[in-house]
C-alpha cells in the first residue's frame, strides 16, 4: 500500500479545492448567461444542414451548426434577433428569441431553402416555430417509401406521457391492448418494432412488437412508421416497421417526476376481487423464491410407480418430501381491489466543452395495475354432426371471475458523446414484468357425451425479464460525402411462470377424476439471447447533374431460445373433499405409508418431455440501394436486400419416436428487391409507387413440437412441427412442414402537404402471400390451435388519411383540428386441398362452399378518427378519439369446427392535457378510455346459426390522470 506523508496529503487537497472551486466559477458565468440551441434542416429534403453560420446580431457572436444540423450560442440575458445563412441558400432571421440567466432557449425545425434571390431574406418571430413539425413533415414528404411518424416538437406540445399514447396519433396505426402496435390492421405477425434502428424483443420473444407503453415521450426524439419496404429494412415485415429512436443530446435540462393513476368503476375497490398470496417482492415483478418447484428442476426424480410398494425406502421417502413441499394454495380469495399506480422519473442534459458534447438520459418507470374481469367466458362450440341441423352445440362452457394484478420496472439510461466528425450512443435498457392472476369459473362440459358440471380455480404467476444493451457509431467523412454507421445490440430476455395451479371439483359432489381434470401445477421457462450487429455507408452522389445517395450495408442477427415446461398432475386416489381447493393437500391426505392411496403427483415430463427444446437461429443479409432523380420531378430508389437464415432445432415430439439434435428447420437464401418511384406533381403534391418483395418465418415456438396451455382459457398452442391425420391415419390434415410466407407489396399514394402538418393522401395497396401462417383450429383436440400453412393469399386495400385545422369552415375553429385515417380492404385466401374437404364434409342444409375465404389477421375496414383542440399559448390540449376495426378472422375452423371471428370494438376515448406556467414545468393529463363501455368479444360463426360466444370480457371504462413536474 502507498504511503502519503502529510506534506503529500496538503498537496492533494489543496488541489481538490482548486478543481471545485474552478467548476464553481466556471457555472457561476455560465450561470448569469443563457443558451440558444436550435437545429438547422434543408427544406426540401428535410436533412439536417452542415456548416450554417448562425450570428446574434446583437453582440456579433455566433456559431457553425454541426453534422446533426445543431448549433449552441451562449449569450446574456436578453432578447436577440439570430441570422441564419448558408450559401445558395435563403438567410433567415429569428427575431425576439428571449433568453433567460442560466436557461436554455430551444429552437426547433429551423427550414432553409434554397435561395430564389440572393437578396431575399426570411424573418421569423422565435415564438412561431416551436409549435411545426415542419422538418418531419419534410422527411416524410421526401422520403424513399411510404412513411408516417410523430417528433420530439410534437409530444412536447400535446403532452403525450409515453410512446403507446404518442404513436396512436400517427396515421394508420392502432394500440392493442394499451401496449403493443397495429398497422394497417395487419396483426403482430406482419408488424415489427424497432429500437434505434435495432431489432430488440419485447417482454414476450414471441411478438414482433415491443411493449410501447415504457418508453417515457421526454427520452424519444421521434417515432417513424415505415409502411412501405426499402432494402435497409429488416425483410421480416408487411404492415409496417415502427422505429422509436430515443434522444442523444437533449436540447436542454430536464429533471421530471411523474405520478398516474386509473380508476376502472367494474374493477376497481371492489370487494370480489379475485386474488392469492404470492412472495415478498411480487410488487416488485418478481418472485422470491416462494414458487419455486419442489424437485428444483431435476428430471431423476422418484415417480409413483417406483415407490407404490415401499413408501418408507429412500425413493419413497424422497417422494414424499417432495409431495409434502408442493405449496398447498390452489385457490384464490375475495377481497377488494386497489386502483392503477404509476411513477416516473427522467433525467437529460447535453455538456456542451470545446472539443466534444455529452448528451445523457435516464427515465424509469414503475406500474403497478389491477385489472378485474367480472362473467368472462371462454367457450369452444362446434356443428352438430347431422347437416339438418344449422344451429351450433356447447362442447365446453366457462364462465367466472378472475382478477389480474400487473408490475412493470423499467429502467432506460443513454450516454452520448458527439466530436466534429462522429457521434457516438450506448444505450441500456431493463425491463421487468410480474404478472399475478386469480380465476374462479363454472364449467360445463357436454362433449362427446362427458356431461357434467364442475368450479374450477385458477392461480397463475408470469415473470418476464429484459436486458438490452445498444453500442451505435456514426462517422462522417470528407464533411458528409460519406456516413458510415454501426451497431451492436446483445439482447437476454426471460420468462418463467412459476407454479401455474388448476383444479377442477365435480358438482355436485365436489369429486375430482381424470374425466373431469387431475389438478394440475406448471412451471415454465424462457431463456433467449439475441446478438445484433448492423453495418450501414451512405455515399453522397452527383448523377444526372442532381444530388444522389449510394447505400450498402450487412447485417448478422444470431439468436438463441432454450424453453422447458415441466408439469405434475395430482391423481387423489379414494380421498374426500368438501370442495375447497386448499384443502387437497393437506397432510393427512398426502400419500404415505399410512395412506397409500391418498394423493400423489406424477411428474408429466418424464421420462419424455415435448416441452423441452433449444432453438437457435442466423440470419445474414446484405444489401444495397440508389437513390436518384433522373429529373427534376421524379425521384428513383432502387435496392436489393439479401438474406441467408437458418433455423435449427433440438427436442422430440409427443412419444420420443422422433429426436432431433440440432437439426436444421429452415434453410432459406433469399433476394428482396424493392422499388420506389416518386413523382412531384407540385412543391406539395407527390404521386408514389412502390413494390417490393418481403417475408414472415415462423416463431422458434412455432417451429417446434411444445404444446403449451392457458389455464384460465383452457386452449392450448400446438407447436406447427406435430402433424395431425384422419380416417385411422390415411388422411393428413397437416404434415408438419411449417415453412415461411413470402408476401409481394404493391402500393400507389397521391399524397399533400400543407402548413402546419396538415396533410391530405389516398393510398391504394395489393398484397400476395404465398401460403401465409394461420392459427388453425386442431381438430384431434378441441381448444387447440396449431400454426399452419394454408393456401395463397391476397389483400387488396384502400387508404384514405387527412389532417385538417377547421379554421377553413371559420376563424373561431382554428384551434380545433380533424384527423381521420380509413383502411379498407378485401382479403382472400384460396383454401388447401385439405380444408377445403373438411368445410365441403361438414357443410350445412343449403350451404354453397367455396374454396376461398377471408384471411387470418386481416381487418375488412379500419376507422381511426379524432377530434382535438390545441391552445399553445394557454398549454391546454384536448381530443376526442374513435377506432374501429371491423370483424376479423382470428382462429380457422376445421372439419366440424367452425372459424372464430372478433366482434367490433368500437373504442371512444377522451384525453385532456394541460401545462401550466411559461416554462411549462408541472403537466397534468386527464383520459377517459372505453367511453361506450362496450365490450371486447370473439364468436363462433357458421351457416345459417347465431353466433356464439368464444371470449366475452368486459373491460369497462377507465379514467386515468397524471401529474409531472421538471425541475
Amino acid at each position: 500500500m502507498k504511503k502519503y506523508n502529510s506534506k503529500s496529503l496538503t498537496k492533494s487537497i489543496f488541489t481538490l479545492i482548486v478543481i471545485i472551486l474552478t467548476q464553481f466559477l466556471v457555472g457561476y458565468v455560465f450561470a448569469q448567461n443563457g443558451t440558444i440551441r436550435g437545429t438547422i434542416y434543408e427544406e426540401a429534403t428535410g436533412e439536417p444542414l452542415f456548416g450554417v453560420s448562425v450570428l446574434v446580431r446583437e453582440t456579433g457572436t455566433g456559431a457553425i451548426s454541426d453534422f446533426d444540423g445543431k448549433f449552441e450560442v451562449q449569450v446574456a440575458p436578453g432578447t436577440y434577433t439570430l441570422q441564419i445563412s448558408y450559401l445558395s441558400y435563403t438567410t433567415v432571421e429569428l427575431t425576439a428569441v428571449s433568453v433567460t440567466a442560466g436557461e436554455v432557449t430551444v429552437l426547433d425545425d429551423i427550414l432553409m431553402a434554397e435561395e430564389a434571390s440572393e437578396l431575399e431574406t426570411v424573418t421569423i418571430a422565435a415564438s412561431a416555430i416551436r409549435t411545426t413539425e415542419s422538418a418531419l413533415m419534410s422527411v416524410k414528404r421526401n422520403a424513399a417509401n411510404l412513411m408516417d411518424g410523430i417528433s420530439a416538437s410534437t409530444f412536447r406540445k400535446i403532452g403525450d406521457g409515453d410512446a403507446a399514447s404518442a404513436v396512436k396519433r400517427v396515421t394508420g396505426v392502432s394500440i392493442e391492448g394499451g401496449k403493443y402496435v397495429y398497422v394497417r390492421g395487419l396483426g403482430d405477425r406482419y408488424t415489427k418494432t424497432v429500437l434505434n434502428g435495432v431489432d430488440v424483443p419485447g417482454l414476450d420473444p414471441d411478438r414482433n412488437t415491443i411493449q410501447m407503453d415504457i418508453f417515457p415521450t421526454n427520452v424519444i426524439d421521434n417515432i417513424i412508421v415505415s409502411k412501405s419496404f426499402t432494402a435497409e429494412l429488416p425483410a421480416d415485415f408487411t404492415g409496417g416497421v415502427v422505429d422509436i429512436e430515443t434522444k442523444d443530446f437533449p436540447e436542454e435540462k430536464v429533471a421530471r417526476i411523474g405520478i398516474s393513476g386509473g380508476y376502472n368503476p367494474s374493477m376497481h375497490f371492489n370487494s370480489n376481487y379475485l386474488k392469492y398470496d404470492g412472495g415478498k417482492t411480487d410488487w416488485l415483478g418478481f418472485d422470491d423464491g416462494t414458487r419455486a418447484i419442489p424437485t428444483g428442476g431435476r428430471t431423476d426424480i422418484p415417480q409413483y410407480g417406483d415407490v407404490v410398494g415401499n413408501p418408507n425406502s429412500a425413493k419413497g421417502l424422497e417422494y414424499q418430501q417432495i409431495l409434502n413441499d408442493f405449496n398447498k394454495t390452489l385457490g384464490g380469495y375475495r377481497t377488494s381491489s386497489p386502483m392503477d399506480l404509476g411513477l416516473s422519473f427522467s433525467l437529460g442534459n447535453q455538456l456542451v466543452r470545446p472539443k466534444v458534447t455529452w448528451g445523457y438520459n435516464l427515465a424509469l418507470t414503475y406500474k403497478n395495475e389491477t385489472e378485474f374481469y367480472q362473467d368472462a367466458e371462454f367457450n369452444l362450440y362446434a356443428k352438430p354432426r347431422e347437416s339438418s341441423q344449422l344451429e351450433l352445440e356447447a362442447l365446453e362452457r366457462q364462465k367466472g371471475d378472475y382478477g389480474v394484478n400487473n408490475v412493470l420496472v423499467g429502467g432506460l439510461a443513454g450516454i452520448a458523446m458527439k466530436t466534429d466528425n462522429s457521434k457516438y450512443k450506448l444505450n441500456l435498457m431493463h425491463l421487468q414484468n410480474g404478472e399475478s392472476k386469480a380465476g374462479e369459473f363454472d364449467f360445463v362440459n357436454t362433449n362427446l357425451g362427458a356431461n357434467f358440471e364442475a368450479k374450477q380455480y385458477n392461480l397463475e404467476y408470469s415473470q418476464r425479464s429484459l436486458t438490452s444493451v445498444l453500442l451505435n457509431g456514426t462517422h462522417y467523412l470528407n464533411g458528409r460525402d460519406w456516413e458510415i454507421n454501426w451497431k451492436l445490440a446483445p439482447t437476454v430476455s426471460t420468462i418463467q411462470d412459476p407454479d401455474i395451479r388448476f383444479t377442477r371439483f365435480r358438482l355436485p359432489n365436489n369429486t375430482i377424476s381424470t374425466e373431469v381434470g387431475l389438478p394440475t401445477r406448471i412451471w415454465r421457462s424462457l431463456e433467449e439471447y439475441n446478438l445484433n450487429g448492423k453495418l450501414d455507408v451512405t455515399r453522397q452522389l452527383n448523377l444526372f447533374q442532381r444530388d444522389s445517395k449510394l447505400k450498402f450495408g450487412g447485417n448478422y442477427v444470431i439468436k438463441y431460445r432454450d424453453f422447458n415446461i415441466q408439469s405434475f398432475q395430482f391423481a387423489t386416489g379414494n380421498t374426500q373433499f368438501t370442495g375447497d381447493p386448499n384443502a387437497i393437500l393437506d397432510s393427512e391426505n398426502l400419500f404415505s405409508a399410512e395412506n397409500r392411496n391418498g394423493v400423489r403427483y406424477n411428474a408429466d415430463f418424464i421420462p419424455i418431455n415435448p416441452n423441452e427444446y433449444q432453438s437457435i437461429l442466423t440470419n445474414v443479409a446484405g444489401y444495397g440501394s440508389l437513390e436518384a432523380s433522373p429529373s427534376d420531378r421524379l425521384k428513383a430508389i432502387m435496392g436489393l436486400r439479401v438474406e441467408k437464415y437458418n433455423q435449427f432445432y433440438t427436442g422430440t415430439n409427443q412419444t420420443g419416436t422422433i429426436v432431433f439434435d440440432l437439426v436444421e428447420m429452415l434453410d432459406d437464401f433469399d433476394f428482396f428487391p424493392s422499388v420506389n418511384l416518386i413523382y412531384n406533381l407540385k412543391q406539395n403534391q407527390n404521386l408514389r409507387f412502390s413494390a417490393s418483395r418481403t417475408i414472415a418465418r415462423p416463431s422458434f415456438k412455432e417451429l417446434s413440437y411444445a404444446e403449451i396451455l392457458d389455464p384460465i382459457t383452457g386452449r392450448t398452442f400446438v407447436g406447427g412441427l406435430y402433424p395431425e391425420t384422419t380416417n385411422g391415419g390415411s388422411e393428413v390434415l397437416w404434415d408438419g412442414n411449417l415453412t415461411p410466407t413470402r408476401i409481394n407489396n404493391f402500393d400507389l399514394r397521391w399524397e399533400a402537404f400543407q402548413e402546419r402538418g396538415q396533410m391530405l393522401s389516398v393510398s391504394a395497396f395489393y398484397k400476395t402471400f404465398d401460403k401465409p401462417i394461420e392459427m388453425v383450429q386442431f381438430l384431434s383436440d378441441p381448444g387447440a390451435f396449431q400454426p399452419r400453412n394454408v393456401g395463397n393469399g391476397t389483400v387488396a386495400g384502400l387508404e384514405f388519411e387527412f389532417r385538417k385545422e377547421l379554421s377553413f369552415i371559420s376563424p373561431a375553429l382554428e384551434k380545433f383540428s380533424w384527423n381521420t385515417n380509413v383502411t379498407v380492404t378485401e382479403s382472400q385466401i384460396k383454401m388447401s386441398e385439405s380444408e377445403f374437404r373438411s368445410r365441403s364434409l361438414t357443410a350445412r342444409e343449403g350451404e354453397n362452399v367455396k374454396d376461398t375465404r377471408d384471411m387470418a389477421g386481416q381487418a375488412p375496414f379500419i376507422i381511426n378518427t379524432g377530434l382535438s383542440f390545441l391552445d399553445f399559448n394557454s398549454g391546454i390540449e384536448a381530443g376526442l378519439f374513435y377506432n374501429v376495426q371491423g370483424s376479423t378472422l382470428n382462429y380457422v375452423g376445421f372439419g366440424n369446427r367452425t372459424d372464430t371471428y372478433t366482434v367490433p370494438f368500437h373504442s371512444l376515448n377522451f384525453n385532456l392535457n394541460k401545462s401550466f406556467g411559461a416554462d411549462e414545468r408541472v403537466q397534468t393529463s386527464l383520459g377517459v378510455s372505453n367511453i361506450l363501455n362496450d365490450k371486447r368479444q370473439q364468436v363462433f360463426r357458421s351457416f345459417g346459426a347465431q353466433d356464439q360466444l368464444f371470449t366475452n370480457l368486459a373491460p369497462g371504462t377507465r379514467i386515468s390522470f397524471s401529474f409531472s413536474y421538471s425541475f
